[in-house]
């Protein structure tokens, strides 16, 4: 008995010793590997297991507390033989779910997955090879720290301010977009202020990962963020059911049913997307008008299956154009285009802002068609892993303020330097958020000295 008891406390002692040195070598504090339930938790999130962590931490304290309250309770009682059952089931779970932990944390030190069988055995063996071993280490974990940390810690930046307050045109102010993932809250967005006027083809640029699609996403109104949005004076959010109407969104892939006539999927869109009160003859009007504008009158009687790439993004945007939208937002139209054709569509694009719509647009080939854009966004993720906004004009200014003749040069300056770009987006969110401060004093100034005029 007193054998018994030594070596199960000895085997606790190593295996939080082995544990302590695990959490030290994935950046975590070793001190937690010497709390009951807690040490799963982290190891959980070592292993990029966050959930299955949580999980077992809760299992691990309440088959602890069953194990006591059974302890003091007479074995012939009926309560006795239901919590007999319960800590058996709780055990089961317990157990496979400190098997989905352990394998996240094995795949982080790249170590065979048969080790599972030592650690379900004697598991203090493997921590303490694994967490004193140097042979051993968190290979992985630079990836995983990484996707585990995005976004939790923003960098303290200044935020650009937004100098042109209108009841026209698109407002955007979103103080923050984010996201909560059990324990953790992510910034996805930050500080993004900007008016656009009417009239404007705007390009959205930014690097993989800073948040191009989640601000669309937010300004549509999708997916809410903490933001104000205003589209021609009238709030999206609180006005929403109102306002989708009023705001087209043609994504990457079309969504396009390839058996129908071009002309039936128009009448199909418009019947979907005008009010009921429309009557027949003023929707086919809406319907010949939309498809004279895209060029696509001539071929409306053929399959849209049978139509070209470019044809079909056409097609997408007549569904979308249909409603007569305040707001277009057009996600890589012109994917998988050569440049002719892409070139084409973004004139058409171009011809729809100067109705005075605004329309803006992702593309990952923006130098080819420029010219035609009045306005770019320029979205940078910053050291914390969150989207700022690092520049906000005309494309003359955005190549003056990065100091870059091409738009791709732009976008290869604020991208990280590990996915080969120069790695300088704190610089120039910062050196943009001071740029229009000193725009707004200047424009306060003027105001203060023609009132005194």
């Amino acid at each position: 008995m007193i054998w018994s008891s030594f070596n199960s406390i000895l085997s606790w002692i190593l295996m939080a010793i082995g544990t302590w040195k695990i959490l030290t070598k994935c950046g975590q504090k070793g001190w937690y590997g010497l709390i009951p339930g807690l040490r799963y938790y982290k190891l959980g999130v070592c292993g990029g297991r966050e959930r299955d962590g949580i999980i077992c931490m809760i299992l691990d304290l309440l088959t602890r507390v069953l194990n006591a309250v059974n302890t003091g309770m007479p074995d012939d009682t009926r309560g006795a033989v239901i919590l007999e059952v319960f800590f058996l089931v709780l055990v089961i779970l317990f157990m496979v779910y400190e098997i989905r932990v352990t394998l996240g944390l094995l795949n982080v030190f790249a170590v065979k997955k048969r080790w599972i069988i030592l650690w379900i055995v004697v598991p203090w063996i493997p921590a303490m090879i694994m967490g004193f071993g140097k042979k051993f280490q968190p290979v992985r974990l630079n990836q995983t720290e990484g996707e585990e940390l995005a976004g939790t810690a923003p960098s303290n930046l200044d935020a650009a301010v937004d100098n042109y307050e209108s009841d026209s045109g698109l407002v955007v102010h979103v103080r923050a977009r984010t996201v909560r993932q059990l324990s953790k809250v992510r910034y996805l967005l930050k500080d993004i202020n900007l008016t656009i006027p009417p009239g404007s083809l705007v390009l959205l640029l930014g690097g993989s990962g800073s948040g191009k699609t989640t601000l669309v996403n937010a300004i549509n109104g999708y997916e809410k963020a903490d933001a104000d949005v205003r589209l021609n004076g009238v709030d999206i959010y609180k006005n929403y059911e109102q306002m989708k109407y009023k705001i087209g969104f043609v994504p990457q892939q079309e969504l396009l049913r390839m058996n129908d006539t071009v002309v039936r999927t128009m009448g199909d869109a418009a019947l979907l997307r005008l009010p009921v009160q429309i009557g027949g003859e003023e929707r086919q009007k809406i319907i010949d008008n939309v498809m004279d504008t895209l060029g696509l009158s001539d071929s409306s009687e053929g399959l849209v299956g049978k139509k070209s790439g470019g044809m079909k993004k056409r097609i997408s945007i007549g569904t979308e154009l249909i409603s007569d939208p305040e707001l277009f937002i057009l996600d890589e139209p012109d994917s998988g285009l050569d440049g002719v054709i892409a070139r084409e569509l973004f004139e058409k694009l171009r011809s729809i802002a100067d109705e005075g719509k605004i329309v803006m647009a992702i593309t990952h080939t923006p130098d080819r068609v420029i010219d035609l854009f009045d306005k770019v966004i320029v979205l940078a993720r910053d050291s914390g892993k969150v989207g700022r906004l690092a520049f906000y004009g005309t494309p003359d200014d955005a190549r003056t303020f990065f100091g870059k003749t091409t738009m791709e040069q732009v976008v290869m300056a604020i991208n990280r330097k590990e996915a080969g770009g120069e790695g300088r987006a704190d610089e120039f969110i910062e050196k943009f958020a001071q740029l229009t401060v000193a725009e707004r004093d200047a424009a306060d100034g003027k105001v203060v000295a023609d009132h005194e005029r």
